[in-house]
């Protein structure tokens, strides 16, 4: 049978102990992982084991792989998939009486270490309800994620704990299987998604091949003109903040002189000034540091975020025009690619922020330039690993900003990139950046957002900020508008 996808590194995890009798799920993991390892596909299994001595024989490959991760996978591509015990763990309870027993710290930390060393393209998660391998193994991944559910009955899902807990891992999904049509509409009712139907049968191996090609060819190729990077390695390396505020957005005092001498006195080369569903300050902000004086001008990026009808918000970055907020998110990327900009999503994952989530992103995934995998204004800092997860496995470019909405944030995180004009060259030397990050305290930063914003009465607002322009502009470094 001709392989329908080019040879991959493929992981198979199954909760169920590799021992386990009259396991279904383990007989189909196995049928399907030597199939794909025929077919030249390099192929792992994780199981938990009742076996000490496959357990303590898998830990010995796993500290000797150390050195050379891809080790493990070496050999598993003529038809033999290496199975590694990732720990001793209890049987997946199969009654609704008994409850879920908690996963091993030694189980998830073994699956943590090696789905962080060893490069694979997928993880193809069995039965991934919480606690268990398939669920850790989620949990860690850094691939494209396949999950398949063969239980045609609610058995399982009542011995679940923290159901809420399990659905923002099943977000993770990149593609979803069940086994039989009651299967999909059964996991459908309580976890909403789309579930391809792949039967245990002889022939899941292809089906389940072909949903590796659909999902490995969505992922980009990263801009790689040789001769362009060339030409820009000649150029300086700059600093760079992709996402920032002034008072044309509402929820920020900043003035736009403000923000260029604050931008020149922290060393930056350029700045995207990005206000929310406004263009008016990022092109004042451009006109200024374009009537700068002696000193070399700030570069400033045309940016605006706008939010989406119901989709979270996203950064347009070259544009010229406002877009209106109220958009649907296809539209609005939509715009953004009409007018020449680059498409940049802000803090993605953060639920404290309006922001698309795993499925309208991959609708606009085609189209997107740029991923913000670091925001120094996110509270929860496994939101921003939840970015450079996403973006690592879609290999999209990645981007960083200090979303400043006070003076004193901006620069707290900065891009190291070759200096650049318009969109192409930024692409380019974006690809190739360095992210370089600088200890910050988000209390203090919010704490000022409020004063400035609304703890303090307009007339009070409006002095401030006369004073704050008159230090800017005694700064050494500092402009005065001609």
């Amino acid at each position: 049978m001709a392989q329908m996808a080019p040879p991959l590194s493929i992981a198979h995890v199954t909760p169920y102990p590799w021992e386990a009798e009259g396991s279904a799920v383990n007989t189909i993991v196995e049928r399907v992982t030597r199939e794909l390892s025929k077919r030249g596909h390099r192929v792992l299994v994780l199981a938990p084991s009742r076996s000490q001595d496959r357990v303590r024989d898998s830990r010995r490959e796993l500290r000797a792989a150390r050195g050379e991760p891809h080790a493990l996978l070496r050999g598993t591509d003529g038809g033999t998939p290496r199975v590694i015990a990732v720990g001793e763990v209890l049987d997946v309870p199969t009654t609704a009486r008994r409850r879920a027993s908690g996963l091993s710290i030694d189980v998830a930390r073994t699956v943590e270490e090696l789905l962080s060393t060893v490069e694979l393209d997928i993880v193809h998660v069995h039965e991934p309800f919480a606690p268990s391998t398939s669920n850790a193994a989620l949990r860690h991944s850094r691939a494209l994620n396949v999950g398949s559910f063969h239980s045609p009955n609610d058995r399982l899902l009542s011995t679940l704990v923290a159901r809420r807990f399990v659905e923002s891992f099943f977000g993770r999904l990149d593609a979803r299987t069940a086994s039989l049509p009651a299967t999909a509409e059964l996991m459908a009712s309580h976890f909403p998604g789309e579930y391809s139907l792949v039967a245990d049968d002889e022939d899941a191996a292809t089906e389940f091949e072909r949903i590796y090609a659909s999902l490995t060819a969505r992922r980009h190729t990263p801009p790689a003109d040789e001769a362009l990077r060339e030409r820009l390695g000649e150029r300086p390396l700059i600093d760079v903040d992709l996402h920032m505020h002034t008072d044309h957005s509402g929820d920020c005092a900043t003035p736009v002189e403000l923000l260029l001498a604050t931008a020149q006195t922290q060393g930056l080369g350029a700045i995207a000034v990005t206000d929310h569903n406004e263009i008016s300050g990022a092109l004042e902000a451009r006109a200024q540091a374009q009537r700068s004086g002696p000193h070399p001008p700030v570069k400033v990026i045309v940016g605006e975020e706008v939010k989406t009808a119901e989709q979270g918000e996203v950064i347009g970055l070259f544009i010229e025009e406002k877009i209106p907020r109220g958009l649907s998110l296809s539209e609005t990327v939509a715009e953004i690619k009409r007018q020449g900009g680059l498409v940049y999503v802000p803090h993605p994952f953060d639920r404290m922020h309006s922001v698309p989530d795993y499925e309208h992103l991959r609708t606009i995934l085609d189209d997107v330039d740029a991923i913000e995998v670091f925001n120094p204004r996110v509270a929860i800092g496994a939101f921003n690993e939840e970015a450079v997860r996403f973006a690592a496995k879609y290999r999209v470019v990645a981007g960083a900003g200090s979303d400043s909405h006070v003076a004193q944030g901006l620069g707290s995180v900065r891009i190291r990139m070759r200096d650049f004009e318009g969109p192409v060259e930024f692409m380019q030397s974006l690809s190739d950046a360095d992210i370089v990050t600088r200890p910050s305290s988000l209390l203090y930063v919010q704490a000022l957002k409020f004063l400035q914003t609304r703890a303090t009465p307009p007339s009070a607002q409006r002095a401030s900020k006369a004073r704050r322009l008159r230090r800017a502009r005694r700064a050494p470094g500092g402009r005065r508008q001609r």
